[in-house]
């Protein structure tokens, strides 16, 4: 029973469960593979928001291969409106999808649509426990979510400027209480250029989890 998390590149992830698949903020842009749209083959498509560093590629994604996008209902919106299907949803709300549950969480960001808020998502997929935080600052109301839905893994940025540095992604790690922390969203640009060891020596001195990083291309088995 396989369990996996692709690393893309910037934000942007696959989870795969015995060949089902999910991606998150498909920003393709830069990928070490080379991947484009039409080589991505999966089941569901999470958006957190629609800044072109999120959205990416979703909506020719979803057209090519008959993904399901779900996002906040705005973004779901803009999605109906290109010919894909999606579900919308909005924060607070959950939903029990055929892999499993999703709680839309708040994320303290833009948008990137009009009237629109920026989301993360608490995830579980076949089994694979996650909260992926989307583009955030540092908000105290982490500490509810791993109370409302525990997870194994967090996947937070760290990047500074845009989101948390990793000064208050690690407060952030403290506050989820996950087994795992994967920091995503630094070092795509120079204004988010961050020491990801550093980061991960400050969070396993300072709390129970254990960082993992991972490089752009690389997969790593996960627990269920």
């Amino acid at each position: 029973m396989s369990a996996n998390f692709h690393f893309i590149n910037h934000a942007c992830f696959i989870l795969e469960k015995d060949g089902h698949t999910a991606i998150f903020d498909p920003f393709l842009d830069g990928n070490p593979e080379g991947l484009k749209a039409a080589d991505i083959k999966v089941d569901y498509i999470f958006i957190s928001h629609a800044h072109f560093d999120h959205i990416g590629s979703a909506f020719e994604i979803a057209k090519h291969c008959g993904a399901t996008i779900i996002s906040t209902a705005e973004v779901a919106g803009l999605a109906g409106e290109a010919g894909c299907q999606a579900h919308g949803m909005h924060v607070g709300g959950t939903y029990t999808f055929p892999f499993g549950k999703v709680r839309l969480t708040l994320a303290f960001h833009g948008s990137g649509v009009a009237g629109g808020h920026a989301c993360g998502f608490v995830v579980d997929f076949y089994g694979i426990k996650l909260y992926f935080a989307g583009d955030t600052g540092l908000f105290g109301d982490m500490a509810l979510l791993p109370k409302l839905d525990p997870f194994t893994y967090a996947v937070l940025p760290i990047g500074g400027n845009f989101t948390m540095d990793p000064h208050d992604a690690a407060l952030a790690a403290e506050m989820l209480q996950a087994k795992y922390v994967i920091p995503v969203h630094y070092n795509t640009w120079p204004p988010i250029a961050q020491d990801v060891e550093a980061y991960k020596k400050d969070v396993e001195a300072h709390t129970a989890s254990k960082v993992l990083i991972v490089v752009p291309g690389e997969t790593i088995p996960l627990e269920v």
